[in-house]
């Protein structure tokens, strides 16, 4: 049989240039702290924005009406809706599988070592609410003690990252584990003192969405996108049940599996098998026929299930979540104008004070001080590669409570200058906890090298 030559290719150049134009993108984007800088960027915007001479068109872009429907079905809801509470289930998706990661095989793999996020993270609660209580008890604006108990995962992930790899990744799991449980207790708070009543039906809709979701996992279904239906069942249970519906990203991800779906061959040599024939039949012919279908297909499955779910949900999505998602929600939710907040009236200077105070000092206190006794208890101890200066780095990014804080500031305050003073506060509040975390990070950062000269000396 005559040798297969390989027929000499001329790439046309603007296909080379596209191709380096990406390969450098991708570079690029991998880069921890290009994300952080748009987010800050998208912040950025969103703030002048809604203080400027155009305040009127940022409030009108983000309450434009979407309507999807069929016939007489239809469902209308605004923009702002949409990116809150349905392109950020997305990214608790991301956040969810990356817990789900480490509690298998990671910095939280046993009930000792998840321990210091889960009493790091009621530590960051009591504090600051005790803190608000303390200032405005027996007043008008004592509804308000929830306000400052809220870590906003998006922003404070966001600012960390911008401190790039030089921090442990301990610290960023760390982080992540305790702004999950963080919201997840803030929930619970809206469900019990913010809301009136709970519809039961959607805790049975969303019930029915967790099941199918399991039934699926148990028939070997390991496609992602066969998982949009349970998971947009679950979502529309949680959102019909009254709570905050982005809360099923963080259940599916959570549930995500860890291994590979069980095969009868191993994806590599189930790899290795499907190449040996398909190069014996492309040898063959020139121009081969159906028969490559089945190797074809085997290839793709084999490929598919070298990674586990959890990983192919993290590394296919984290890149729309660092560079479209992330960037949106900073631009849906950092315009607070600044208008209305009226500072010359006391009530609202208590608001203010004690929402501030909160938020940059009882957060990182109360996650310093929970992790201390629960370490010093030996309770628990410290991950692998975090030492105490990474807990007060996690402890002062915890207080960027932004919108879950300035969401319970809307259910908390019926008063229009409460509100303002409260919106402000907040925004203050996690601008400064963010310049704090960002100032110590870097002195850390800076601090290491430092260290390393003098052991070596």
């Amino acid at each position: 049989m005559p040798e297969n030559k390989p027929l000499p290719v001329s790439i046309p150049r603007p296909q080379v240039l596209t191709e380096k134009a990406l390969a450098a993108f991708e570079r690029f984007s991998h880069i921890e702290a290009v994300s952080g800088i748009a987010l800050l960027i998208a912040a950025i915007v969103a703030l002048v924005w809604a203080n400027s001479s155009f305040a009127e068109s940022y409030e009108h872009l983000w309450h434009t009406q979407i309507t999807i429907g069929y016939g007489e079905a239809s469902v209308s809801r605004s923009l702002h809706f949409l990116v809150n509470d349905g392109l950020m289930t997305i990214f608790f998706l991301v956040v969810g599988a990356e817990i789900r990661q480490e509690i298998h095989d990671g910095a939280l793999a046993s009930f000792k070592m998840a321990l210091l996020p889960m009493g790091a993270a009621l530590g960051g609660v009591v504090v600051p609410a005790l803190i608000y209580i303390a200032i405005n008890h027996g007043t008008a604006a004592s509804n308000g003690w929830a306000v400052p108990t809220a870590t906003d995962i998006a922003f404070a992930v966001g600012v960390l990252a911008l401190l790039g790899k030089s921090i442990p990744g301990g610290v960023r799991v760390l982080l992540l584990a305790l702004a999950i449980i963080d919201d997840i207790v803030a929930i619970l708070i809206i469900a019990v003192f913010y809301t009136a009543s709970l519809d039961y039906t959607g805790i049975a809709i969303a019930s029915g969405g967790i099941l199918l979701l399991l039934m699926f996992q148990r028939m070997g279904l390991s496609r992602m996108a066969l998982y949009i239906l349970p998971g947009a069942i679950i979502w529309y249970g949680l959102l019909k049940t009254g709570v905050h519906p982005t809360l099923a990203g963080v259940l599916l991800g959570l549930m995500s599996p860890v291994r590979s779906m069980p095969m009868t061959e191993r994806p590599l040599d189930m790899i290795q098998r499907n190449f040996h024939d398909l190069l014996d039949r492309f040898s063959a012919k020139d121009t081969p026929d159906q028969s490559v279908a089945k190797p074809l297909k085997e290839l793709l499955q084999a490929q598919r299930e070298m990674l586990s779910p959890v990983q192919r949900i993290q590394m296919t999505l984290h890149p729309w979540v660092a560079f479209c998602i992330m960037p949106l929600f900073a631009l849906a939710n950092a315009g607070v104008s600044f208008a209305g907040a009226d500072l010359d009236n006391a009530l609202s200077q208590h608001v203010f004070i004690a929402v501030v105070l909160a938020l940059v000092v009882g957060k990182p206190v109360g996650v310093i001080l929970a992790s201390y006794v629960l370490v010093k208890m030996k309770m628990c101890e410290l991950p692998t590669g975090v030492t105490w200066p990474g807990i007060v780095l996690v402890g002062l990014l915890a207080g960027i409570g932004f919108t879950m804080s300035i969401f319970i500031a809307s259910l908390a305050f019926d008063d229009a200058a409460l509100l303002a003073a409260a919106k402000l506060s907040v925004l203050c509040a996690s601008a400064a906890a963010a310049i704090v975390g960002l100032t110590w990070g870097a002195l850390r950062r800076s601090a290491k090298p430092q260290q390393a000269e003098l052991k070596s000396e």
